[in-house]
This record gives structure tokens, C-alpha cells and sequence, in this order.
């Protein structure tokens, strides 16, 4: 079977499919035999309103992009229907497609759906809908990704029922179906697996962490220029356990020193845009403050932020304008946390450095969250996290795991 092209582009190449739909069907038909068929054209004009409602957040809209996209590329190749058509039972079989699809539907790497040619957007035929990956610690050793060993995780399948569920949700008030094929299905867990228990957060030690941050300061001495930058992005993901999301500037927003803010009692908060587009305080500690302070030095700016200060928090490496690379973080906090695994490894803490090898940046938010819940009310913590629900914020209480087990610790091979 061969591999289909993408349908759907980048957001920033996506026209309104509300009001330019014409243009996107023009552009596509040379390449989708099936766009031809009036049914089908349908079947991807409601797919594009549907995921273009969600243009409001860019990670948003690529993962609804992703499932509704994958499912209308085995509607049409492989049970050459519209999507429009299908019943519970073939929403199954595209889950079980989704658990093992065709090598030729697999890439090893992530590429770009549409390509520039000529003036014009083009698929690229390079592109596949699923990519395999490796673990970030295979990918260091040398391991690369192989289409055979594709697998699809359980929060996958759990994001496909949701988003599909949605989407036939959409399909309904439209008038497009007659029911939500999705929700019929009264045995997901033959797909999904319940958790028998609470999965422990992933988080880096308080060991790790001194000499992350330890690191940190060492690069600012040696070449201020390059690192002061990385010390406070170190502390600013751990301190207010910031998304990479809320710290680099984005379509929806770009942070700077002005969403610092002082209120009339004199305390300190940050203002992030999180995600669904919703504003947060972030309550800035004194530590925070003194490491904001020491930042806005470097840049030669005024010890506080005033009010409605345009400068970028993170700008640029080069030219005007705030970091908009979410990559170049990543890079940035790699670079630190392989430093600090070095050193570690210098002063004979190997084994308690590994972590420190395969942690990512989002480690630094669940360890920010699971120090704090320790010592403060769980509901700052949960304001300061944005998290919609006090559940979210449970997962970060590790008491339950500390009793366990140290009640059985004592048990005995021998029991008397």
C-alpha cells in the first residue's frame, strides 16, 4: 500500500476554509484523485472547519490536525469511503489500523507536509502519517528509529477516542452524521488500558537539581554573554514551573518584562498565557525576583520591570524581537543538564545522574510542582500551575508512595 499525501498544512499556510475553501480544494485535487467526488471534497471541508476552530493554539491544532487527518487518509485509501460514512465497527478497525499501520505509512523522522515550489505550496511525498521514534537516551547512543518497531503509546490512543469523539461531536450539529460512531464504542478498553495506580511524576532530584542550577551559574561566570540567558531560563522552568509554551513568544502571545507585576500589597506575580488561551498569575518568589533582578542587570535594564514594559523576557540571539524557537530552549536546558551529568559523574554520583540523561525540559515543571506541594496549601500550587482540576495537582503528592513504602520495607523472605 502506498504511503498518502497530507491534506492539511501548517496553520500559518492554511487559508480560512470557511471563507477560502475553493482555493484549498484547487491546490489539492492534482495531487487527491478522490477530491474529484463531491463527497469527498465535503468530507475535508468539514475536517478543516473543524480543526481550524482550534487556530487559537498551535499545539492544539496540530494534534486534532494529526488524528482527524490520519483518519481521513484510511477512510479514503483504505476503506475508500468518506469519513462521513463510517460506523462503529470500522472506527475500531481504524483504531487497530492506528496500532500497527503499513510500513509504507511509517516514517523515521519528522518532516514537513508541504513544501515551497515554485511560488507554491506542495505536499511533500516525504511525509508520512505516523513516525517512529526512539527514547531520547537510544537517540544518544546512536539508535535510530526503525518503521517495524513503530508502537503506539496508551495517551495516544486515549488523545485519537477523544479527538475523533469531538470531531463526530462537530459532524452532528452539522448535520453531517446521524451519531457519534466514537461514543457507540462501549468497550474501549480493549484499546485503552486502565492504570491500576498512580503513575509517579517525572521529575529530576534534589540532587540533580543542585547541580543543574550549580552548572548554570558556573557557565554564567565563565562566558556571561552566552549563559546568563541559560541561568535564568533554568530558573524561571523550575521557580513558576513555566511551560516552554509560556516562556518563547508564539501567534497568541510573546512574554516580556512588562507581564512581571507588582500589586498594592508589593508582591510580585507573572502573567502567562496558558494553555486553551487562558490567562494565569504566577506568584514570584523572592528567589525569582532576585534571580529576575540579577538577569535584567546583565541586559542593563532597570532592576524592576515597569509597568507594561515591552522588553521580550527571552529575546533573540540575534536581531530584534523575542526567542520564538521552542527548540533552542530544548537545546539550551540540554546543554545544561549534560554538563551537569558530567559533573556528577566527576564526583562519583554515575548512578544518581542517569535521569539527568533522558529528563527533558517539562521535568523542570513537575519538579517545581512536586517540591512546592510539599510545603505549601495544594491549591496556590494548583493556581500557580494552571491546572483545570485539584486532581492534576494530586499526582504531585508522593506521600501515599513514601508510606507504602516504607511500611514495606521491613518485610521479611522469612516470615516467622
Amino acid at each position: 500500500m502506498n504511503a498518502p499525501l497530507p491534506l492539511i498544512d501548517n496553520l500559518e499556510h492554511l487559508p480560512n476554509p470557511y471563507t477560502q475553501y475553493p482555493t484549498i480544494l484547487n491546490n489539492l485535487k492534482a495531487g487527491v484523485r478522490q477530491l474529484e467526488d463531491p463527497d469527498y471534497a465535503r468530507d475535508l471541508q468539514l475536517a478543516l472547519c473543524f480543526i481550524y476552530s482550534y487556530n487559537g493554539s498551535q499545539a492544539t491544532f496540530n494534534s486534532y490536525r494529526r488524528e482527524v487527518e490520519r483518519l481521513l487518509l484510511w477512510s479514503w485509501y483504505v476503506k475508500h469511503t468518506p469519513a462521513t460514512t463510517l460506523k462503529r465497527d470500522e472506527i475500531e478497525e481504524f483504531i487497530h489500523f492506528c496500532n500497527t499501520p503499513p510500513e509504507s505509512w511509517i516514517g523515521i523522522k519528522n518532516v514537513a507536509r508541504f513544501k515551497n515550489h515554485m511560488g507554491e505550496r506542495v505536499p511533500n511525498d516525504e511525509w508520512r502519517p505516523y513516525v517512529a521514534h526512539v527514547s531520547k537516551l537510544d537517540f544518544r547512543n546512536g539508535q535510530i528509529p526503525l518503521s517495524e518497531k513503530y508502537s503506539l503509546s496508551q495517551a495516544a490512543i486515549r488523545a485519537t477516542f477523544s479527538i475523533l469523539s469531538s470531531y463526530y461531536g462537530f459532524l452532528m450539529q452539522e448535520e453531517a452524521v446521524q451519531q457519534n460512531p466514537v461514543a457507540l464504542i462501549r468497550q474501549k478498553s480493549k484499546f485503552v488500558k486502565k492504570e491500576v495506580t498512580r503513575r509517579q511524576v517525572r521529575r529530576i532530584s534534589n540532587l540533580q537539581w543542585d547541580y543543574v542550577i550549580e552548572t548554570a551559574e558556573l557557565l554564567a561566570e565563565e562566558d556571561p554573554a552566552m549563559h546568563e540567558r541559560t541561568l535564568f531560563i533554568m530558573n524561571a522552568l523550575l521557580g513558576m514551573y513555566l511551560r516552554i509554551s509560556e516562556l518563547v513568544a508564539d501567534e497568541r502571545s510573546a512574554p516580556t518584562m512588562g507581564d512581571f507585576i507588582k500589586d498594592t500589597d508589593g508582591n510580585w506575580w507573572f502573567k502567562v498565557l496558558s494553555k486553551g488561551n487562558k490567562e494565569r498569575l504566577v506568584s514570584v518568589s523572592d528567589e525569582m525576583l532576585n534571580a529576575l533582578i540579577r538577569y535584567r542587570r546583565f541586559r542593563q535594564l532597570p532592576d524592576l520591570p515597569t509597568v507594561a514594559e515591552p522588553t521580550p523576557v527571552i529575546p533573540k540571539n540575534r536581531g530584534q524581537g523575542a526567542m520564538t524557537s521552542s527548540r533552542q530552549v530544548r537545546n539550551i536546558v540540554q546543554h545544561c543538564f549534560d554538563q551537569a551529568y558530567y559533573r556528577m559523574c566527576d564526583d562519583g554520583h554515575k548512578s544518581d545522574a542517569d535521569d539527568l540523561r533522558v529528563a527533558t525540559v517539562h521535568w523542570l515543571r513537575h519538579t517545581g510542582i512536586s517540591e512546592d506541594v510539599k510545603v505549601r496549601p495544594k491549591e496556590h500550587v494548583r493556581e500557580d500551575a494552571g491546572h483545570s482540576s485539584m486532581a492534576t495537582t494530586d499526582k504531585y503528592i508522593d506521600t501515599e508512595y513514601r508510606e507504602r513504602h516504607a511500611s514495606g520495607r521491613k518485610k521479611t523472605l522469612r516470615p516467622h
